[in-house]
């Protein structure tokens, strides 16, 4: 395997992660969870959203 794939692997589960957690704290958020359980979704699908950025440009790179 070679290391831009593995690379490419390692950012497709830091995705999912990051996507995962924003709808679980916004769930909590929803449920009356208060103001950092929104600050955290709004971070976290921040990050997912960086990393899909990030994740596009590795096509051009390699």
């Amino acid at each position: 395997m070679r290391l831009i794939t593995a690379h490419r692997i390692l950012i497709a589960a830091g995705i999912a992660f990051f996507v995962f957690y924003a709808v679980w704290q916004g769930r909590l958020w929803t449920a009356g969870g208060g103001a950092s359980a929104l600050a955290q979704t709004i971070v976290s699908a921040a990050v997912a959203v960086g990393f899909v950025l990030y994740y596009r440009t590795l096509k051009r790179r390699w």
